[in-house]
């Protein structure tokens, strides 16, 4: 075992490295406090616990955290091996640094919970595509249960100490490729995404080594040289090419770093390349102050080293369908190896790096959007925070009140819009903030959902309201018996039980689809009892429909289980021996509370100089006041009733104009409606039937019919409506316009 006594002067001093002389002071006070415990403790990994506490401290040194971080590196270990000491940590040493090593020990029983997750999920590209997303979601989960973002750098920390162990140790077993695995899948990436390079290449590369020895020896060995080596010449051309860019008095930023072996073993893999076909394994970058500068360190470039042609791309002139901009060239370097060289101004830097060309998102996902806005704005917004950190580091010595300015900007910075909770089986759903048990229980199955009747939250019984919180497991208690037996309450739908639009939508059509059945039921029972009472049982129902004009039965009894359709009409289909006629210009529609002219309330048209002529609006254009009409005398069923600019009628005039009648519009009835068609285009979008619905149902228009369509993104949509006169449509569809995505709104 290590003791206290044991650690040379150099480790203690780096420990305190950047701080204050009274903040260094307290980081080893905080040492010594812990020292006596860890002296004869293992970690769970087998490491000495005095060790592993001083390496995750040397690491946020290295990070150039603050006291309170540091201490907290030291200290969580403690309240694992002896949780008795944790009720010492807030009285000795704050309140901030128990709420950190709090943190970080959530963080540590989350990866007991989710321990196995992060790749699982069975066979074939499904269940792979249901892998990626798990491990996404555990990754955002990470951060969201961190409410002080420093937990992440101690637990990033904490990461890197035992693979390093491990590296150091030589060990190569079933603990050493679970860790290196979860850390590739889960850790490696927060800190790429959080710009913490330090670290990420070190997590990248140690894991790799545990999980595929093989491939990371191969890659080693065909390098040729170690990385300090590499390092070391990148740094001597970067000192070459400022010293050119200062004489020739150009203002510019130079910085570089190695390839190393993980991101080249993952680039030889996803393009399909041999090692002699990387260019990038050694590269810099050369932040200039504008675009004309660019070009012309790219000529300096090219005077000191050979061009390779083929390898030069211009996404200045050209950029990616990102947005992304900058020079790339490969040049021959001195010792006849090629080297890559970016040149960008700093705005595409700035963009590069935290707007939507982040390189975190181009690497992870090939340049896919399928994290949500506002957890890639807060990640942009920790990046930029840990980079001014690290900018300002050498200055903040002695300046607390700028090393405050940052805790409290990074404590601030928790992405708390969404919460993760966990299934016992340590399946991970992220929900919206306030979600509830019920919440939760439509995520994971409608059916789920239905049968919800109770839920326990971490074990214990709460009632369906209540709010989830981060880190939770959550239990659904359903009701017994076959799917679809059981159903939600309608007091779901009230305030404080749901969240999710999504929840609230299922819940409505599971009312909706009973009441339909009710109403279907209701149909048949009183179709049945007037067949009965007519004397025709023997029937044939789907006969039946059809001659009143129906497709299926079903629609019969909907219709007259809804009051749409009399039965009259039935008994009437019943005693005559032919079809029923219905008037051929008539259109069937929906249910209205107004009497429709087509359903035989009075048209109000009057045909001048003629009294007692039947007249029937024609679907074709669907006039209705105060449009310009015409009628046109049918064959035995009237006059049909067209609008003057109707296309069908123009042509039937053309063909027989004496049968033209001059028509205007009477006095209707002060319920009377008028059916006409509304034409909308739109950009598909979820939620945009519910938007038009609503300004429909604001302005009382009856809508009795509606058909969409949806392709290449475009939704037409097609409404049959009710309305009193064009002005009443007319101010609809000016509200329709407005709508998010519609690009037209007309009447047909």
């Amino acid at each position: 075992m290590v003791s206290i006594s044991a650690l040379n002067s150099a480790s203690t001093d780096q420990l305190v490295q950047g701080l204050s002389e009274a903040d260094g002071a307290r980081v080893l006070d905080a040492l010594a406090y812990a020292g006596d415990v860890y002296a004869d403790k293992l970690t769970s990994n087998g490491q000495s616990a005095l060790e592993f506490s001083v390496g995750v401290g040397q690491t946020l040194s290295f990070l150039r955290s603050d006291a309170e971080t540091r201490i907290a590196g030291l200290m969580f270990e403690l309240t694992l091996l002896d949780p008795a000491q944790a009720p010492t940590i807030a009285p000795r040493f704050g309140q901030q640094v128990c709420d950190l090593v709090t943190g970080v020990r959530q963080l540590i029983r989350l990866r007991a919970l989710t321990q196995g997750q992060q790749g699982a999920g069975g066979r074939g590209k499904n269940a792979a595509l249901l892998a990626v997303a798990q491990v996404e979601t555990l990754r955002k989960m990470l951060l969201a249960m961190a409410s002080d973002m420093r937990v992440v750098l101690v637990r990033l920390a904490s990461c890197v100490t035992t693979l390093r162990y491990f590296a150091d140790t030589k060990l190569f077993n079933d603990l050493t490729r679970d860790y290196g695995k979860e850390t590739l899948d889960l850790y490696a990436p927060l800190a790429n995404r959080l710009g913490i390079w330090q670290l990420k290449w070190e997590l990248e590369d140690l894991s790799f080594r545990f999980i595929e020895p093989d491939a990371y020896k191969r890659i080693a060995k065909m390098l040729e040289e170690k990385r300090m080596m590499r390092e070391g010449f990148v740094s001597s051309a970067i000192l070459r090419l400022q010293s050119e860019l200062d004489g020739a008095g150009i203002d510019a930023e130079v910085f570089g770093r190695p390839k190393h072996i993980y991101s080249i073993w993952n680039k030889m893999r996803g393009k399909d390349l041999e090692f002699t076909e990387l260019y990038d394994v050694r590269a810099f970058r050369v932040i200039v102050p504008d675009v004309k500068t660019c070009y012309t360190v790219l000529g300096v470039v090219h005077n000191i080293w050979t061009p390779i042609p083929k390898e030069f791309d211009d996404y200045i002139s050209r950029p990616k369908p990102n947005g992304y901009q900058s020079l790339h060239t490969v040049v021959t370097a001195d010792d006849g190896r090629p080297l890559e060289v970016q040149i960008r101004t700093r705005e595409m830097h700035s963009f590069a790096e935290y707007g939507v060309a982040a390189h975190w998102r181009y690497k992870e996902e090939g340049g896919s959007n399928f994290a949500g806005q506002k957890y890639d704005e807060k990640i942009a917004w920790l990046r930029q925070l840990l980079a001014w950190k690290s900018d300002v580091a050498d200055a903040v010595v002695g300046q607390e009140e700028i090393q405050r300015e940052w805790v409290e900007k990074l404590k601030s910075a928790a992405l708390d819009d969404r919460i993760f909770v966990l299934t016992p089986q340590a399946r991970v759903l992220e929900l919206p903030v306030g979600a509830t048990p019920i919440d939760f229980a439509y995520h994971l199955h409608s059916d789920v959902g239905h049968r919800c009747r109770g839920a326990r939250v971490d074990g214990v019984m709460v009632p369906l309201n209540t709010p989830l919180k981060n880190g939770q497991t959550c239990e659904i208690i359903t009701a017994k018996g076959a799917p679809g037996t059981a159903g939600p309450s309608r007091d779901w739908l009230s305030a404080g039980y749901t969240t999710s639009t999504r929840t609230r939508s299922k819940v409505r059509a599971w009312f909706h689809a009973i009441d339909m059945q009710e109403t279907l039921a209701h149909g048949r029972a009183m179709v049945e009892k007037s067949l009965q009472r007519e004397g025709k049982t023997a029937v044939n129902l789907e006969a039946l429909a059809q001659k009143l004009g129906f497709a299926k039965v079903d629609e019969l009894f909907l219709s007259v289980g809804k009051e749409e359709f009399s039965l009259r009409h039935v008994e009437q289909a019943l005693h005559e021996g032919g079809e029923v006629v219905e008037p051929e210009d008539a259109v069937v529609l929906g249910k209205s509370r107004a009497s429709s002219v087509d359903q035989g309330a009075k048209s109000g048209v009057l045909v001048v100089g003629t009294e007692g002529l039947m007249t029937a609006l024609a679907k074709c254009c669907k006039p209705a006041p105060p449009d310009g009409i015409v009628g046109f005398v049918t064959r035995g069923k009237g006059v049909s009733i067209h609008r003057a600019t109707c296309k069908n009628f123009a042509e039937m005039r053309a063909k027989a104009p004496e049968r033209v009648i001059v028509t205007e519009w009477g006095r209707a009835g002060q319920d009377t409606v008028y059916p006409v068609d509304i034409f909308i285009l739109a950009g598909d979008r979820q939620g945009l039937l519910r938007d038009i619905s609503e300004i429909f149902s604001r302005e009382k228009i009856n809508v009795v019919g509606v058909n969409t369509q949806s392709a290449k993104g475009q939704a037409r949509m097609t409404f049959t409506a009710e309305i009193v006169s064009t002005a009443q449509l007319l101010k609809a569809l000016n509200v329709i316009k407005d709508v998010s995505g519609v690009l037209e709104a007309r009447r047909n």
